[in-house]
């Protein structure tokens, strides 16, 4: 069983920056593809960027590719999201997520995680 806690969030005004990290305990999730997933009040969770295993591949939702940066440090069994100009459309709770349960190609949707964080909330203000 593994224990994901996403940690970072916060709120900050419209071009300001976060980085959020994912921490595993229990089982390691280090050679698991991971990714990052939010979610808004009243909408359903979305995919944000994943980064596979062991170098990569690496896909982002459309509106974050430029401003969004996905990482991971194994020898410290964690993920992070380097997020830069914030725009108050980035509001969500951002949930991270490993353990495909199926092979995948391309970009990954919620259905494929089996492990999955509480998530942290990132709020943007205009």
């Amino acid at each position: 069983q593994v224990h994901l806690v996403e940690s970072g969030g916060g709120m900050v005004q419209a071009g300001g920056s976060l980085r959020l990290s994912c921490a595993a305990s229990g089982r390691s999730f280090s050679t698991s593809t991971k990714a990052w997933f939010r979610q808004a009040p009243g909408k359903e969770r979305e995919f944000v960027a994943s980064i596979g295993w062991p170098g990569g591949p690496i896909y982002y939702e459309d509106s974050v590719k430029v401003r969004f940066t996905i990482s991971r440090d194994n020898a410290k069994d964690a993920m992070y999201l380097q997020m830069k100009s914030l725009k108050p459309e980035d509001t969500a709770v951002y949930f991270c997520a490993a353990h495909l349960i199926r092979p995948k190609t391309g970009p990954p949707g919620r259905d494929d995680f089996g492990s999955w964080g509480q998530g942290t909330q990132v709020t943007v203000s205009s």
